[in-house]
């Protein structure tokens, strides 16, 4: 029994395409979950690079019969969901599609944020012209049988907006993504000298901080492949990106060696970040299974065997 992965956008933020991004790729986010023996396929969010992914579905799926999946969207932000109105199947008579994310946002449901870019103000096609037969499903935090053998379990990340971290068990094997998310930390004044500063509340925001990254650690414990947001570097996150919601390389290093992870695939690549500069960091910052985790920065293209 085995769990192929495979990247299909790697980048965080906006879609970057250009001879300085050919190596790593430019699309974001976009990973594909191929369960052979249960012939399911389950899509992690629709962020450019579902494109791809959805050609290659028309050239190698399709011909077997109509087309089946679900996608796993962690948020809602643009670039995690705006591949899906170029996902083709979606197109296609037959096919059948589950989308699951979270939704908080002025209270619209799923259906009217993901699909209300299918609309002529956006779009050329409106979703209600969509071939496909799609149905939009509200996902919280807990434990889920996904049948087939699949175990799913979410855990809210620290985002801007509502995010979900995805750990699949299946048949002794385990992935799992923490993307977008940063540590939590303290957000009551700890300076004794400001006026505002309550030691009380100080010490509670310490406390609570440390649980939560506590619990994140304990939630990818064990991971066969840990997926996690690595948009900076620590100089860059504390020099200008506090609050942005994404994490430090040096953190999610150390984050995934303390959760006993056996293999860490660093993603979400800032836009700007070059091939040349993920070399760089590549060759400072990566680790083979000798010495676990195995370290590697994702790259659109890439697939990995569980």
């Amino acid at each position: 029994m085995s769990l192929k992965v495979r990247f299909w956008g790697v980048r965080g933020s906006i879609p970057c395409p250009g001879p300085n991004t050919v190596k790593y790729g430019g699309n974001t986010a976009c990973i594909e979950l191929r369960f052979e023996e249960a012939d399911r396929v389950i899509i992690l969010d629709a962020g450019s690079g579902i494109r791809e992914l959805g050609n290659f579905m028309m050239a190698n799926d399709l011909p077997k019969g109509p087309i089946k999946t679900e996608i796993f969207l962690t948020h809602t932000h643009w670039d995690h969901i705006m591949g899906y109105p170029f996902f083709t199947p979606i197109y296609i008579p037959g096919t059948k599609i589950k989308v699951y994310g979270p939704v908080t946002y002025e209270g619209e449901t799923l259906d009217k944020v993901v699909g209300g870019q299918l609309t002529y103000r956006y779009f050329p096609v409106r979703q209600a012209e969509l071939a496909a037969e799609v149905k939009y499903i509200d996902l919280k935090e807990g434990a889920f049988d996904l049948g087939d053998g699949i175990r799913l379990t979410t855990k809210y990340l620290n985002h801007p907006v509502l995010c979900l971290g995805y750990r699949f068990e299946y048949h002794g094997k385990v992935f799992c993504t923490s993307y977008d998310t940063e540590p939590f930390r303290n957000l009551f004044c700890t300076d004794p000298d400001d006026p505002s500063y309550d030691e009380a509340m100080a010490n509670e925001g310490d406390l609570v901080a440390a649980e939560q990254n506590a619990l994140l650690e304990k939630f990818f414990s064990g991971a066969d492949l840990l997926i996690y947001d690595a948009q900076y570097t620590q100089a860059e996150y504390d020099r200008s990106y506090l609050n942005w919601g994404h994490t430090a390389i040096e953190y999610a290093i150390g984050a995934a060696r303390r959760g006993g992870v056996k293999a860490l695939a660093l993603f979400h690549h800032d836009p700007q970040r070059t091939d040349s500069q993920l070399d760089a960091l590549t060759a400072e910052r990566s680790s083979t299974a000798n010495n676990p985790p195995e370290i590697f920065f994702a790259r659109e293209g890439m697939e990995i065997e569980l």
